[in-house]
């Protein structure tokens, strides 16, 4: 292999070949297996090549080679240089980024288990509505559901039928009204509202018959809520009572409000 050739590889390797000469080497390149085995070895000694002072080596080649030669191959060595530059500052970065992740969770780990106990400032808390009475899923049940209504709710628990009821009862100008919400109440069964005067004299003043699933049960979530109406006025009105009713007529109380 003559000299010139060997420079050739070296500078094709080196990448500092114009187009033409280039196009010449590779044409060259496809018949010489020399010249192969020859890249093959240059392609290391481009990286090594990298690591060595451009001026240093013009300094030590200047007067054995090729002016213009070695001109482009320092321009190819620093450009070369300078891109791995680039690529070490971007992965030092990247690794000083991980790092800096990792330590921060580290130090805010360390931080959570040794910094006292950060107790919250209670806040204002906005008032809640009363509920509403829930309203049945069966079209055909005496639900009237809604808002609650008129007056102050008076909750009752029977404590032998567990019975649960909410009375609403309001003087009004033609007697006394009454709005109820039942659950916990079981069926199959006919109930109805009684009002029990001062003089013990009573009034039925509603009726309805409860489903086998109830209301307010397990089986039923809805609970029943009705609405009715007296003329007897609310001073005359000693209790209320809801009672159960059966096939025979004889009533027994299930869950009772005194007034």
């Amino acid at each position: 292999m003559s000299r010139a050739d060997h420079m050739d590889v070296a500078a094709y390797a080196l990448g500092v070949l114009d187009e033409h000469d280039t196009q010449r080497f590779e044409e060259h390149l496809a018949t010489c297996w020399a010249c192969a085995a020859e890249l093959e070895t240059m392609v290391p000694v481009v990286g090594l090549l990298s690591d060595i002072d451009g001026e240093t080596m013009a300094a030590l080649e200047q007067t054995r080679t090729d002016p213009a030669l070695l001109d482009r191959t320092l321009v190819a060595v620093r450009a070369h240089r300078r891109r791995n530059r680039v690529r070490q500052l971007l992965a030092t970065a990247a690794a000083v980024l991980v790092l800096g992740g990792l330590t921060g969770l580290g130090f805010a780990r360390i931080a959570g288990d040794s910094a006292p106990e950060v107790v919250a400032e209670p806040t204002a808390t906005a008032l809640v509505a009363p509920p509403t009475a829930s309203r049945s899923s069966d079209p055909n049940d005496p639900d009237i559901g809604g808002t609650l209504p008129e007056g102050d709710p008076v909750n009752v628990v029977d404590p032998t039928t567990g019975v649960e009821a909410t009375f609403f009862v309001v003087s009004k100008d033609f007697g006394t009204g009454v709005d109820f919400i039942l659950a916990k109440l079981p069926g199959p069964r006919t109930c109805r509202l009684v009002v029990v005067r001062q003089n013990n004299s009573t009034e039925v003043i509603s009726s309805w018959s409860v489903p086998g699933t109830g209301y307010g049960t397990n089986a039923r979530a809805d609970k029943l809520s009705l609405s009715a109406s007296t003329s007897t006025r609310l001073g005359d009105i000693r209790q209320i009572q809801v009672q159960s009713v059966d096939a025979g007529g004889v009533a027994s109380p299930l869950v009772t409000v005194q007034l």
